[in-house]
């Protein structure tokens, strides 16, 4: 059997990039008689049993959810779906001034990452249970399925000389290498530093089943009495919370004004019931509201709701 030309040089591309893949396992200590080990598995291949099922509800419990979407793939696919799914539910407030528009969330996003990654580093892989992602109208929580060091609480690793200690030093120090985490037991502490820096009230438990990172949301409900800008020009600098979702229920409606929901929710890749919720929170703060028949009206996108789509 014979290749042409350009099937050679694709099988030789492939087997190049078979043995640098082998190459780079083997430094990072992940194949044991020349076979990839579980660490491995999970750090790299698609198909394998990690999974973090994310959701948000209506209240304060888990009676009542908007939306639930479970996350597969290896862990840095799930890193990255975890924080992008966080990023879109969470409160955005932006500050606008002139030509310059700032976002700021309502829980630091650096301390949302670390979570993420502390939950997925020191969880027990041996455990089928998957982690969560709960995010709650006073709370947004991050659990994973693994028991807290025996003997040490949180503040031992906060504000003592405590160091850290790894349930899974080949996945820790693949992440070390990324620069996803530190080896050196200060993923607390950051997440308590960043917090603090912007005011947050975070909270670790020590549950019989695993380990819960609790941030309380701040309420972004309108303007923010409690953080006034003073002003030396009549120019209106409003504070507004809106999160990535309601920005995009905003621009989609922006394209197309007579959109329905169930359009909305196709496009977005979330449920009917979600599209409702964020619909009547984007009302509630005087941003959107509903010209006409709810059958042949369209949607109208308030002046407010105009600078929040505004290109920085």
């Amino acid at each position: 059997m014979r290749f042409r030309e350009s099937e050679t040089l694709e099988l030789k591309k492939s087997t190049s990039e078979l043995k640098e893949g082998v190459s780079t396992l083997n430094k990072l200590d992940l194949l044991i008689r020349g076979k990839p080990v579980k660490a491995a598995e999970t750090l790299f291949c698609p198909d394998n049993s990690l999974e973090v099922q994310a959701a948000v509800f209506a209240g304060f419990d888990k009676h009542t959810f908007l939306d639930i979407k479970s996350l597969k793939g290896n862990l840095f696919d799930i890193l990255k779906d975890s924080e992008t799914y966080l990023k879109e539910h969470i409160q955005w407030r932006v500050e606008l001034g002139g030509l310059e528009r700032r976002e700021i969330p309502e829980i630091p996003v650096d301390a949302l990452r670390e979570a993420l990654v502390n939950s997925l580093c020191h969880r027990d892989y041996r455990n089928p249970k998957g982690n969560e992602i709960a995010i709650f109208k006073d709370r947004v929580e991050i659990y994973n399925p693994g028991e807290f060091p025996e003997g040490f609480e949180p503040k031992d690793f906060i504000g003592g000389a405590e160091r850290s200690i790894l349930r899974n030093p080949l996945i820790a120090g693949v992440l070390f290498k990324s620069k996803d985490v530190e080896r050196w037991g200060s993923g607390l502490k950051r997440i308590v530093d960043e917090c603090r820096g912007q005011n947050v009230r975070v909270e670790f438990k020590i549950l019989k089943s695993g380990f819960l990172v609790v941030f309380y949301r701040p309420l972004f409900e309108g303007a923010n009495p409690q953080k006034k800008t003073p002003q030396k020009t009549p120019q209106k600098t409003p504070q507004i919370g809106i999160s990535r979702l309601e920005e995009k229920v905003l621009r989609a409606m922006a394209d197309n004004p007579r959109i329905t929901r169930i359009q909305l929710a196709a496009l977005l890749e979330v449920s009917p019931e979600t599209i409702k919720e964020y619909i009547e929170k984007l009302k509630k703060k005087r941003l959107l509201e509903r010209e006409g028949s709810p059958r042949l009206g369209r949607w109208k996108i308030q002046a407010e709701g105009n600078d929040m789509m505004e290109i920085s």
